[in-house]
């Protein structure tokens, strides 16, 4: 009678373990990463008027610095110019005066760059001003702890959203750049299990800026995404994991919608917007996850601590001199929403179950969650997405998918009341995007590359240098595959003052 009663319970733990993968409802994920703004600056204000759970402000939030105190207020409106975010930024923003991150340098540090922007950085906007991000976050679910994964800029912390670390960089490195990061990314992992991938680009994928990714094996996975993101939706042809890069260009009838200042945010609004309303009438709705995050809190004021401690490095790798960053804690906090039928209405997530103790919702969450929800038979990719919490278990909660999800989100108002400027010089960012630009068309054996090249170009040239230089690199690739090159190689074009281009392992 016992061993009839061990077999029933073994069958019934496979069964109920079979039963569960069978369920695992989401087969596609989508991945929307913006630019430059903190949790507090985007979301903030919601604890007051969508959700009292959500650890947002209240006002009383305040920096000073010498005589002058200045609390957080609610009325962020359009920024120009870009706060301060580099790696040695952050650290005074964080640290302040203090040896712990007690988010009290942001007054002063904005300071140091300009008079104006000590009251920019420390303003968030009402949720009526950012209409989409509070319909989703009342209908759908955010996360109030998730941060960026290291304490500086835009590279670095994009190169850990799909590879759980940077490679050691804390900056953008143009040497490193020219190459490629080396290091293994999700796309590889899903690559290698059978799994399709897609990157829709609007300007420029910058998930070339890995090596890996400018293997001939992966060109067809680059997609226009005026061209094929909705075909692709109204088709149910979307991939397990669809990354949308936003426009970075500002130009006029053509709005950048990335959210780096000086850009609209209205306008990274719209793209939400366009993405979800796209989902919400597909085929798959019913088992896509849309995950919109920000690299990096872009200099603006967050009042929750940043990790510092028992933050594992990702890969040995360190941060260059003076600093020699050890890449043992986090960035600042940034706004994180997660879309799914299967997410219960209003829900708000701080800290995950594990996997240790003091794991926390990072960038490499990302990979990490790929990895459990597709049951990956690849590793890890380094010490930190193994680390770093997972939120598979945010689609477990229902039994069925919602009926109730809007199909429609409402319409965005803009706050920028000037003309686009086509003129202006390129931003920070831009000006690596363009580097990236010229690795591909050849240009970087130019003796002009990398400084010279951004700084003479101004938006429009910029826009349209790289729009050739994408549209080159993709097309000679894919003619190297119909001339039978090896799917590892990868084209090594040469100067644009001729199309020539040549193959390399």
């Amino acid at each position: 009678m016992r061993s009839i009663f061990f077999i029933l319970l073994i069958l019934s733990s496979v069964f109920t373990l079979t039963h569960q993968q069978q369920h695992q409802p989401i087969k596609t994920v989508v991945v929307l990463v913006l630019e430059n703004r903190s949790f507090d600056h985007m979301l903030g204000w919601m604890k007051k008027s969508v959700n009292p759970s959500i650890n947002g402000v209240t006002g009383k939030e305040c920096n000073s610095v010498s005589t002058k105190t200045i609390c957080f207020s609610d009325d962020a409106e359009y920024v120009d110019p870009d706060p301060g975010h580099s790696f040695e930024d952050v650290e005074k923003q964080v640290f302040g005066t203090s040896s712990i991150p007690s988010m009290s340098g942001f007054v002063e540090q904005a300071l140091s760059m300009s008079q104006n922007l000590s009251e920019t950085v420390m303003k968030g906007f009402r949720p009526e001003n950012v209409p989409i991000y509070a319909t989703l976050v009342n209908a759908y679910m955010v996360f109030d702890r998730w941060f960026s994964s290291i304490p500086g800029p835009t590279q670095p912390n994009r190169l850990f959203v799909y590879s759980a670390t940077s490679h050691g960089s804390t900056s953008h490195v143009k040497k490193q750049l020219a190459k490629g990061y080396p290091q293994k990314t999700i796309f590889d992992s899903l690559h290698e299990n059978g799994l399709d991938f897609g990157v829709y680009f609007q300007n420029i994928p910058t998930t070339l800026f890995y090596r890996n990714m400018r293997k001939l094996k992966y060109i067809f996975k680059f997609h226009q995404y005026d061209l094929k993101f909705k075909r692709d939706a109204r088709n149910g042809k979307l991939p397990s994991l669809s990354v949308i890069e936003p426009r970075y260009f500002d130009l006029k009838g053509l709005p950048a919608n990335d959210d780096l200042p000086s850009h609209d945010v209205a306008n990274g609004q719209k793209l939400v917007k366009e993405v979800y309303e796209t989902l919400r009438a597909s085929p798959q709705w019913n088992e896509t996850l849309l995950v919109i995050t920000y690299d990096e809190h872009g200099g603006f004021y967050d009042h929750v601590q940043t990790p510092y401690v028992n933050v594992p490095n990702p890969d040995g790798n360190t941060g260059p001199s003076p600093n020699f960053f050890k890449f043992d804690r986090l960035g600042v906090r940034v706004p994180t929403i997660m879309v799914s039928p299967w997410i219960k209405k209003g829900t708000v997530i701080s800290r995950p179950n594990g996997p240790t103790p003091n794991s926390e919702f990072e960038h490499s969450s990302i990979p990490a969650t790929i990895k459990k929800l597709f049951n990956l038979s690849s590793n890890f990719l380094t010490h930190r997405d193994a680390w770093a919490g997972t939120f598979e278990h945010v689609v477990g909660g229902l039994t069925s998918p919602r009926t109730d999800c809007p199909e429609v989100l409402p319409d965005v108002v803009p706050l920028r009341r000037t003309e686009t400027d086509e003129n202006r010089g390129l931003s920070e960012f831009q000006g690596e995007v363009v580097q990236l630009a010229a690795v591909l068309n050849g240009d970087h054996f130019l003796s002009s590359f990398p400084d010279e090249m951004g700084k003479t170009m101004n938006v429009k040239e910029a826009h349209e240098y790289v729009k050739g230089a994408v549209s080159r690199f993709i097309r000679a690739s894919k003619e190297a595959i119909k001339l039978g090159a090896d799917e590892s190689a990868i084209v090594d074009m040469r100067s644009s003052l001729t199309t020539r281009s040549s193959i390399h392992d």
